[in-house]
């Protein structure tokens, strides 16, 4: 039954990741949205839930709390270190200069004319894929709870996968991979629920695992957020729909979190 629910999560990632492939001539606003949902997955969802399963405090802080900072951290470094290996190997191309294959109007430089390493969207994708994996072994553990509560996880799931789909699409192009590679991290992480899904068949994972590392992926996805799609939004475009998108996405998951209660 997990299973067969999981491939309901497969379609909506693939749909979210159609959606942000047809609307590549709106960039600003597809990253203005992807933002926004980035936010509402990060605060309205994962930290709520990290901070329900994750272990006892550490020094007076919750555990699920310095993961997320950890995170936070992680994802800063990971892009500075990028960064500065990209400068490192005298990279020539003009800061106008187009990607070969890449997302339309999506060049090598984002605010301020800091580099864009493509290597930084397929680890963020990858976070992403692994994100969606830990959905489904969620599912498949509600499932051994019982069916009502597996229903009303697969039901979350499903609806934020969409989210996923469209998030793990435009972090892959934004940073100038081709739309090949982009598509080949959409189908990695439509497939990703559903394995994780058939994995519970197996083994189960403690709780305060999984709490742990939601809260860890939680600070990196803010970072990404807050730090790179959003400046990257309203960088050429700094218009109200583009901050509607925003708030709009924000909103969508709060509207699936409450539905998934």
């Amino acid at each position: 039954m997990a299973v067969f629910v999981a491939l309901g999560a497969f379609l909506m990632t693939l749909v979210g990741g159609w959606a942000a492939h047809r609307v590549t001539d709106r960039r600003h606003l597809v990253l203005g949205l992807a933002g926004g949902l980035m936010l509402g997955v990060v605060g309205l969802d994962l930290l709520p839930e990290a901070l329900e399963a994750a272990g006892p405090p550490v020094f007076g802080v919750p555990q699920a709390l310095l993961l997320f900072v950890g995170g936070f951290l992680a994802a800063h470094l990971v892009e500075r270190l990028l960064a500065v290996r990209s400068a490192s190997h005298g990279a020539k191309e003009p800061a106008t200069a187009p990607v070969p294959g890449g997302t339309p109007g999506a060049g090598p430089t984002g605010p301020g004319g800091r580099p864009r390493v493509p290597q930084i969207g397929l680890t963020a994708a990858a976070a992403m894929v692994g994100h969606s994996l830990m959905d489904g072994i969620a599912i498949g553990a509600a499932f051994q709870v019982g069916e009502a509560m597996g229903l009303t996880v697969a039901l979350a799931v499903v609806a934020h996968d969409f989210a996923d789909g469209f998030n793990t699409y435009t972090l892959t192009s934004a940073y100038g991979n081709t739309r090949k590679k982009a598509l080949a991290m959409l189908f990695a992480d439509a497939c990703a629920p559903v394995v994780g899904a058939a994995s519970t068949l197996l083994f189960t994972i403690p709780v305060e695992a999984l709490g742990a590392y939601l809260g860890f992926f939680g600070g990196a996805l803010l970072y990404l957020a807050a730090a790179e799609i959003l400046p990257e939004a309203h960088h050429t475009h700094p218009a109200r729909s583009t901050l509607l998108c925003t708030v709009g996405g924000v909103a969508f998951i709060w509207l699936v979190v409450g539905l998934g209660q």
